[in-house]
Protein backbone atom coordinates (compact mmCIF):
# COMPACT_ATOMS: atom_id res chain seq x y z
CA UNK A 1 0.00 0.00 0.00
CA UNK A 2 2.80 2.39 0.91
CA UNK A 3 4.51 1.63 -2.36
CA UNK A 4 1.27 2.32 -4.26
CA UNK A 5 0.96 5.66 -2.49
CA UNK A 6 4.45 6.78 -3.50
CA UNK A 7 3.88 5.54 -7.03
CA UNK A 8 0.62 7.52 -7.27
CA UNK A 9 2.28 10.57 -5.80
CA UNK A 10 5.01 10.44 -8.44
CA UNK A 11 2.53 10.11 -11.29
CA UNK A 12 0.15 12.89 -10.14
CA UNK A 13 1.10 16.52 -10.78
CA UNK A 14 2.19 18.47 -7.74
CA UNK A 15 0.07 21.16 -6.18
CA UNK A 16 2.57 23.74 -7.42
CA UNK A 17 2.33 22.35 -10.94
CA UNK A 18 -1.46 22.53 -10.82
CA UNK A 19 -1.30 26.08 -9.53
CA UNK A 20 1.11 26.97 -12.33
CA UNK A 21 -1.15 25.43 -14.96
CA UNK A 22 -4.16 27.26 -13.58
CA UNK A 23 -2.24 30.54 -13.56
CA UNK A 24 -1.17 30.02 -17.17
CA UNK A 25 -4.73 29.20 -18.22
CA UNK A 26 -6.05 32.24 -16.44
CA UNK A 27 -3.42 34.43 -18.10
CA UNK A 28 -4.40 33.04 -21.51
CA UNK A 29 -8.09 33.60 -20.86
CA UNK A 30 -7.41 37.10 -19.55
CA UNK A 31 -5.35 37.90 -22.66
CA UNK A 32 -8.21 36.60 -24.79
CA UNK A 33 -10.65 38.75 -22.81
CA UNK A 34 -8.45 41.80 -23.35
CA UNK A 35 -8.60 41.17 -27.10
CA UNK A 36 -12.38 40.97 -26.92
CA UNK A 37 -12.37 44.29 -25.08
CA UNK A 38 -10.18 45.82 -27.78
CA UNK A 39 -12.53 44.57 -30.50
CA UNK A 40 -15.50 45.94 -28.59
CA UNK A 41 -13.83 49.32 -28.28
CA UNK A 42 -13.02 49.34 -32.00
CA UNK A 43 -16.62 48.48 -32.92
CA UNK A 44 -17.90 51.22 -30.63
CA UNK A 45 -15.48 53.73 -32.21
CA UNK A 46 -16.52 52.69 -35.73
CA UNK A 47 -20.18 53.09 -34.85
CA UNK A 48 -19.53 56.55 -33.39
CA UNK A 49 -17.57 57.56 -36.50
CA UNK A 50 -20.34 56.31 -38.78
CA UNK A 51 -22.94 58.29 -36.82
CA UNK A 52 -20.87 61.46 -37.32
CA UNK A 53 -20.76 60.82 -41.07
CA UNK A 54 -24.53 60.34 -41.13
CA UNK A 55 -25.05 63.64 -39.32
CA UNK A 56 -22.80 65.49 -41.78
CA UNK A 57 -24.41 63.83 -44.84
CA UNK A 58 -27.92 63.98 -43.35
CA UNK A 59 -28.47 60.22 -43.68
CA UNK A 60 -30.87 58.54 -41.28
CA UNK A 61 -29.59 55.41 -39.54
CA UNK A 62 -31.51 52.15 -40.22
CA UNK A 63 -33.71 50.92 -37.38
CA UNK A 64 -31.95 47.54 -37.29
CA UNK A 65 -28.65 49.20 -36.57
CA UNK A 66 -30.01 51.29 -33.73
CA UNK A 67 -31.54 48.15 -32.24
CA UNK A 68 -28.24 46.27 -32.27
CA UNK A 69 -26.20 49.11 -30.82
CA UNK A 70 -28.93 50.28 -28.48
CA UNK A 71 -29.55 47.15 -26.45
CA UNK A 72 -26.42 47.45 -24.34
CA UNK A 73 -24.47 44.87 -26.30
CA UNK A 74 -21.28 45.63 -28.17
CA UNK A 75 -20.23 48.26 -25.68
CA UNK A 76 -16.88 48.28 -23.96
CA UNK A 77 -18.17 48.95 -20.44
CA UNK A 78 -20.50 45.93 -20.49
CA UNK A 79 -17.72 43.40 -20.89
CA UNK A 80 -15.53 45.22 -18.39
CA UNK A 81 -18.30 44.96 -15.83
CA UNK A 82 -18.72 41.26 -16.61
CA UNK A 83 -15.01 40.60 -16.23
CA UNK A 84 -14.73 42.52 -12.99
CA UNK A 85 -17.69 40.64 -11.49
CA UNK A 86 -16.36 37.23 -12.43
CA UNK A 87 -15.07 35.03 -9.57
CA UNK A 88 -11.57 33.66 -9.65
CA UNK A 89 -10.86 31.11 -12.33
CA UNK A 90 -10.22 28.47 -9.72
CA UNK A 91 -13.71 29.04 -8.28
CA UNK A 92 -15.68 29.33 -11.52
CA UNK A 93 -13.56 28.59 -14.62
CA UNK A 94 -16.53 28.82 -17.00
CA UNK A 95 -17.88 32.20 -15.91
CA UNK A 96 -15.37 34.39 -17.70
CA UNK A 97 -15.51 32.20 -20.81
CA UNK A 98 -19.31 32.45 -20.95
CA UNK A 99 -19.09 36.23 -20.71
CA UNK A 100 -16.62 36.35 -23.60
CA UNK A 101 -18.70 34.02 -25.76
CA UNK A 102 -21.79 36.17 -25.18
CA UNK A 103 -19.86 39.30 -26.08
CA UNK A 104 -18.42 37.67 -29.19
CA UNK A 105 -21.93 36.78 -30.34
CA UNK A 106 -22.97 40.41 -29.91
CA UNK A 107 -19.84 41.61 -31.70
CA UNK A 108 -20.53 39.23 -34.59
CA UNK A 109 -24.06 40.58 -35.00
CA UNK A 110 -22.91 44.17 -34.63
CA UNK A 111 -20.12 43.70 -37.21
CA UNK A 112 -22.61 42.50 -39.83
CA UNK A 113 -24.89 45.46 -39.21
CA UNK A 114 -21.95 47.88 -39.16
CA UNK A 115 -20.64 46.56 -42.47
CA UNK A 116 -24.06 47.03 -44.08
CA UNK A 117 -24.28 50.53 -42.62
CA UNK A 118 -20.91 51.57 -44.04
CA UNK A 119 -21.87 50.13 -47.44
CA UNK A 120 -25.06 52.21 -47.37
CA UNK A 121 -23.18 55.39 -46.43
CA UNK A 122 -20.52 54.69 -49.08
CA UNK A 123 -23.15 54.15 -51.77
CA UNK A 124 -24.93 57.37 -50.81
CA UNK A 125 -21.71 59.40 -50.88
CA UNK A 126 -20.77 57.88 -54.24
CA UNK A 127 -24.14 58.97 -55.60
CA UNK A 128 -23.57 62.45 -54.21
CA UNK A 129 -20.11 62.54 -55.77
CA UNK A 130 -21.62 61.57 -59.12
CA UNK A 131 -24.37 64.15 -58.68
CA UNK A 132 -21.90 66.95 -57.95
CA UNK A 133 -19.66 65.94 -60.85
CA UNK A 134 -22.60 65.98 -63.28
CA UNK A 135 -24.08 69.29 -62.07
CA UNK A 136 -22.93 72.35 -64.07
CA UNK A 137 -20.91 74.49 -61.70
CA UNK A 138 -18.31 76.51 -63.64
CA UNK A 139 -18.26 79.20 -66.33
CA UNK A 140 -17.97 77.51 -69.73
CA UNK A 141 -15.75 80.23 -71.23
CA UNK A 142 -14.01 83.50 -70.44
CA UNK A 143 -15.55 86.88 -71.28
CA UNK A 144 -18.38 89.04 -69.97
CA UNK A 145 -22.11 88.45 -69.92
CA UNK A 146 -23.53 90.66 -72.65
CA UNK A 147 -27.11 89.42 -72.31
CA UNK A 148 -28.78 87.73 -69.34
CA UNK A 149 -31.51 85.16 -68.93
CA UNK A 150 -35.15 86.21 -69.27
CA UNK A 151 -37.12 88.78 -71.25
CA UNK A 152 -35.17 91.32 -73.30
CA UNK A 153 -35.47 93.46 -76.41
CA UNK A 154 -34.48 91.46 -79.48
CA UNK A 155 -31.35 92.87 -81.19
CA UNK A 156 -32.88 91.86 -84.52
CA UNK A 157 -36.55 92.88 -84.25
CA UNK A 158 -36.56 95.33 -81.36
CA UNK A 159 -39.48 93.40 -79.86
CA UNK A 160 -39.68 91.84 -76.42
CA UNK A 161 -38.57 88.21 -76.41
CA UNK A 162 -37.60 85.55 -73.91
CA UNK A 163 -33.87 84.82 -73.89
CA UNK A 164 -33.44 81.14 -72.93
CA UNK A 165 -29.81 81.42 -71.80
CA UNK A 166 -26.97 83.87 -71.27
CA UNK A 167 -24.59 85.33 -73.83
CA UNK A 168 -20.90 85.45 -72.96
CA UNK A 169 -19.08 87.86 -75.28
CA UNK A 170 -15.47 86.99 -76.09
CA UNK A 171 -13.13 86.62 -79.05
CA UNK A 172 -13.84 84.07 -81.76
CA UNK A 173 -11.85 80.90 -81.24
CA UNK A 174 -11.86 81.13 -77.43
CA UNK A 175 -12.03 77.71 -75.84
CA UNK A 176 -15.29 76.45 -74.32
CA UNK A 177 -15.06 73.89 -71.51
CA UNK A 178 -17.61 71.47 -70.09
CA UNK A 179 -19.07 72.76 -66.80
CA UNK A 180 -19.82 69.18 -65.65
CA UNK A 181 -19.52 65.51 -66.60
CA UNK A 182 -21.89 64.28 -69.28
CA UNK A 183 -22.50 62.80 -72.73
CA UNK A 184 -22.79 64.74 -76.00
CA UNK A 185 -26.26 64.15 -77.44
CA UNK A 186 -26.09 66.66 -80.33
CA UNK A 187 -23.32 68.21 -82.37
CA UNK A 188 -24.20 70.01 -85.60
CA UNK A 189 -26.09 72.92 -87.15
CA UNK A 190 -29.35 74.12 -85.60
CA UNK A 191 -30.95 76.97 -87.53
CA UNK A 192 -30.58 80.36 -85.85
CA UNK A 193 -28.38 78.84 -83.15
CA UNK A 194 -25.75 78.08 -85.74
CA UNK A 195 -23.32 75.33 -84.80
CA UNK A 196 -24.68 73.79 -81.63
CA UNK A 197 -23.38 71.34 -79.05
CA UNK A 198 -25.67 69.75 -76.45
CA UNK A 199 -24.56 67.76 -73.40
CA UNK A 200 -26.77 65.54 -71.26
CA UNK A 201 -25.54 65.56 -67.64
CA UNK A 202 -28.16 63.15 -66.33
CA UNK A 203 -30.86 63.70 -63.72
CA UNK A 204 -32.75 65.90 -66.14
CA UNK A 205 -29.96 68.47 -66.68
CA UNK A 206 -28.93 69.45 -70.22
CA UNK A 207 -26.60 72.25 -71.36
CA UNK A 208 -26.49 73.81 -74.84
CA UNK A 209 -23.68 75.81 -76.50
CA UNK A 210 -24.65 77.84 -79.58
CA UNK A 211 -23.10 80.04 -82.30
CA UNK A 212 -19.94 77.94 -82.22
CA UNK A 213 -17.02 78.35 -84.54
CA UNK A 214 -16.29 74.66 -84.15
CA UNK A 215 -17.50 71.72 -82.09
CA UNK A 216 -14.65 69.50 -80.93
CA UNK A 217 -16.81 66.51 -80.04
CA UNK A 218 -19.15 64.09 -81.76
CA UNK A 219 -22.45 62.71 -80.57
CA UNK A 220 -21.90 60.00 -77.95
CA UNK A 221 -18.66 61.48 -76.63
CA UNK A 222 -18.16 61.34 -72.85
CA UNK A 223 -16.89 64.53 -71.25
CA UNK A 224 -15.53 65.47 -67.85
CA UNK A 225 -15.80 68.83 -66.13
CA UNK A 226 -13.07 71.08 -67.54
CA UNK A 227 -12.70 69.24 -70.87
CA UNK A 228 -12.35 71.46 -73.94
CA UNK A 229 -15.49 70.88 -76.00
CA UNK A 230 -15.80 73.69 -78.59
CA UNK A 231 -14.62 77.10 -79.81
CA UNK A 232 -16.56 80.38 -79.56
CA UNK A 233 -17.89 81.58 -82.91
CA UNK A 234 -20.39 83.80 -84.68
CA UNK A 235 -22.51 81.31 -86.61
CA UNK A 236 -26.28 81.35 -87.04
CA UNK A 237 -28.34 84.34 -85.92
CA UNK A 238 -25.60 86.31 -84.19
CA UNK A 239 -24.38 89.91 -84.29
CA UNK A 240 -20.85 89.28 -82.91
CA UNK A 241 -18.68 86.46 -81.57
CA UNK A 242 -20.11 85.10 -78.34
CA UNK A 243 -21.26 81.92 -76.62
CA UNK A 244 -24.97 81.44 -76.11
CA UNK A 245 -25.16 79.14 -73.08
CA UNK A 246 -28.33 77.40 -71.91
CA UNK A 247 -29.16 75.10 -68.98
CA UNK A 248 -32.33 73.00 -69.11
CA UNK A 249 -33.80 71.20 -66.10
CA UNK A 250 -36.38 68.55 -66.97
CA UNK A 251 -36.94 70.21 -70.34
CA UNK A 252 -37.40 73.75 -68.93
CA UNK A 253 -34.79 76.50 -69.49
CA UNK A 254 -33.40 77.84 -66.21
CA UNK A 255 -31.02 80.69 -65.47
CA UNK A 256 -27.46 79.43 -66.20
CA UNK A 257 -26.04 82.08 -63.84
CA UNK A 258 -27.31 79.95 -60.94
CA UNK A 259 -25.03 77.17 -62.11
CA UNK A 260 -21.87 79.26 -62.26
CA UNK A 261 -19.96 79.16 -58.98
CA UNK A 262 -16.58 80.51 -60.11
Amino acid sequence: MLQDYFTLKRTLPSRHALARDVAEQRAQIQAYADKVLDLTAQMTALHTFEKKIRVIANIEAPAAQEAVFGIGGATENDLKDDLESMPALTENPSGLIRAMHAQLDQLSEASVVQTQAFEEVYGYLQDQKSLLASTPAIRPTTGWISSGFGYRKSPFTGLKEFHRGIDIATRAGTAIIAPADGIVIFSGNKGGLGKLLTIDHGRGIITRYAHLKKSLLKRGSHVKRGDKIALVGNTGRSTAPHLHYEVHLNGIPVNPAKYILN
